[in-house]
């Protein structure tokens, strides 16, 4: 089944159980594919992949983030559960991040198999990092920890 009719199922039993936790978030994902798909097909592409998809759900996730940062900052605890609460919902359909140990590991095992020896090859590193652990990966850490190891 593909993500777009897992998200879509999850919004109409949501819907059903009227779980305020989840449905309002959930409709904001289908409108954000939905804008999405409407973009894709004034380009001339016909459907969204999976990936795609991933793709809105990690940017939801990241704006979502960045939201938390400036919530925790001006002290609006109940602004910040609510955006926790949309990450939680939003994560339930992207692949298990693996954790600081394991990232930098494979960060390891990516500046040796491109024999990267300094700030020049990040990018050499990261191309290897994408190909293999797109979807696993948080870039935003790995960044930093192939900084700390290429240093």
């Amino acid at each position: 089944m593909s993500l777009k009719k897992q998200i879509e199922e999850k919004l109409n039993e949501a819907l059903k159980t009227k779980d305020k936790n989840t449905y309002p978030t959930l409709r904001l994902v289908v409108s954000a594919i939905k804008d999405a798909e409407i973009a894709y097909r004034t380009k001339g592409q016909k459907e969204m992949s999976d990936s795609d998809i991933m793709a809105i759900l990690k940017k939801m996730i990241k704006q979502r983030n960045e939201s938390c940062e400036v919530y925790k900052k001006a002290g609006r605890n109940e602004l910040l559960e609510n955006e926790t609460k949309e990450i939680k919902v939003i994560n339930a359909f992207l692949p298990k991040q693996l954790g600081e140990e394991e990232t930098k590991k494979i960060c390891q095992e990516a500046i040796k198999s491109s024999g990267a020896s300094s700030m020049k090859d990040m990018g050499k590193v990261m191309g290897v990092l994408k190909s293999k652990h797109a979807d696993t990966l948080d870039f935003s850490k790995v960044s930093i920890i192939i900084k700390q190891l290429l240093n």
